[in-house]
């Protein structure tokens, strides 16, 4: 039987257990509560991504990136504002698998108004979640053309042509989009509206809308059916957008991957070995073009580059150095900068006005690198055609003094050119007489008097 008074002792020990649990009970409700008030405040967040480049490998790893963190982040939804002229088919491929298997829904949104997903995007419209339009864009002509820039033989353009022909009709298939259409934007090029695109039947996109809020807005609460056949429902009302930018090295290797960067580097790049070879040892005009040819060597892996052109360009660049080393009176000037330019005009092969050199580019690059040349000719001809100030040729026609006398058919000395010299001469010359020395015979000097 416990006495009054060790019941007593044992209530108050107790509760001080008592208060202390009360007390973080009354702390951790109102965190918690907060903690849920603050999420459900927050709303879901999408992912949005803007794509304004080529599809190449450094854009394929951008989107691929967002996918993967959007999925790892638990996101609700990722939108890709999309404005491209093309691209290539193995990144456009490598992007639409990871798009097919990610975890996250994804937007193809075409924005704002007057863009377009021509070729590859038109491919990525079509194999997104959602498609969805901006008023006044379009989509389509998606024919496959020759990455290297040259001339697929009839064989070989019919083969790439339904490659991916059967790839957009699966992709559309799949994603329940018009599939005869999606075939006609790979064998005749054809384009579509935003409103041709909406309103076909069955249509090729989801929905038009004006911006990203708009979009959300339209998209709350609708069902996607994913490639894998399943089906979600997009809660996207109170959505944050969180936008997710280039890292800084996939910024600067997109914007090399852009033609006119591209053939301003090449045109660095040659144009700096070209000065190292007129002026050995020059050394920065090497390195400098060294690097820029490099990175111009990788844009054009990507770029559809017509190798004529390319040679063309080098074959101009080799007339420029042969200037120094043949007298042709500026011809191979003429011809260098001839055949730069034309190469120029033909470096990129494509009917895309995006993956084009611009000639207001060329122009000036052009009457640059005259410019250079014609300057750095002078130099070099006025220097080949000043007399020579060292070796034997060197001492032809300097002055100096007779030390002692010299006689006809005798030799004395005389000092010229910092330095005695032992001197002949055909007329008698006295001491202390100016002379000129008129030739060298080894350590002898024939001298006149002046």
């Amino acid at each position: 039987m416990i006495s009054p008074m060790r019941r007593i002792r044992r209530l108050v020990c107790a509760r001080p257990t008592w208060l202390l649990a009360g007390a973080l009970t009354a702390i951790a409700l109102p965190c918690a509560v907060a903690a849920t008030v603050g999420a459900t405040a927050a709303g879901p967040a999408v992912y949005a991504a803007d794509v304004d480049s080529i599809i190449h490998p450094v854009s394929a790893e951008y989107m691929i990136e967002t996918m993967a963190r959007a999925d790892r982040e638990g996101a609700a939804l990722v939108v890709f504002t999309l404005r491209t002229p093309g691209g290539l088919v193995e990144s456009t491929r490598d992007i639409i698998t990871h798009m097919l298997a990610a975890k996250t829904p994804v937007v193809i949104f075409i924005a704002p108004s007057g863009a377009r997903a021509a070729s590859a995007g038109f491919l990525l419209t079509i194999a997104a979640d959602v498609a969805v339009m901006a008023p006044g864009t379009h989509i389509g002509a998606a024919h496959p053309v020759s990455g290297g820039g040259e001339t697929m033989d009839e064989t070989m353009a019919k083969k790439a042509a339904a490659d991916v022909a059967a790839y957009a009709r699966t992709l559309a298939s799949r994603r329940h989009r018009n599939v005869s259409l999606a075939e006609e934007a790979v064998n005749t090029s054809r384009a579509f509206t935003d409103e041709e695109a909406l309103h076909a039947s069955p249509p090729l996109i989801d929905l038009v809308a004006s911006d990203i809020p708009d979009l959300l807005l339209k998209l709350d609460g609708r069902t996607v059916m994913r490639f894998d056949g399943t089906s979600v429902v997009l809660a996207t009302a109170g959505a944050r957008t969180m936008l997710i930018a280039m890292s800084p090295r996939q910024r600067v290797l997109s914007a090399i991957a852009h033609p006119n960067v591209a053939y301003i580097l090449l045109s660095l790049g040659m144009l700096g070995l070209t000065i190292e070879l007129w002026s050995p040892g020059a050394v920065l005009p090497g390195v400098a073009g060294g690097v820029c040819l490099l990175l111009a060597f990788f844009a054009l892996q990507i770029l559809p580059v017509n190798y004529a052109g390319l040679l063309l360009i080098g074959f101009g660049v080799l007339l420029l150095t042969l200037e120094l080393k043949i007298p042709s009176y500026g011809l191979l000037t003429t011809g260098g900068l001839t055949s730069f330019f034309f190469g120029s005009m033909i470096l990129m092969n494509s009917n895309v006005p995006e993956l084009r050199v611009s000639l207001r580019l060329v122009l000036p690059i052009i009457f640059a690198v005259a410019v250079i040349a014609v300057v750095l000719v002078r130099l070099g001809v006025s220097s080949q055609r000043r007399e020579a100030v060292t070796g034997v040729a060197g001492m032809i026609g300097e002055t100096g003094r007779a030390l002692t006398p010299i006689e006809p058919g005798g030799i004395g000395r005389v000092a010229t050119h910092g330095e005695i010299w032992a001197a002949r001469a055909p007329e008698p010359i006295a001491e202390g007489d100016p002379i000129a020395v008129v030739r060298v015979d080894g350590l002898t000097l024939t001298v006149r008097k002046v």
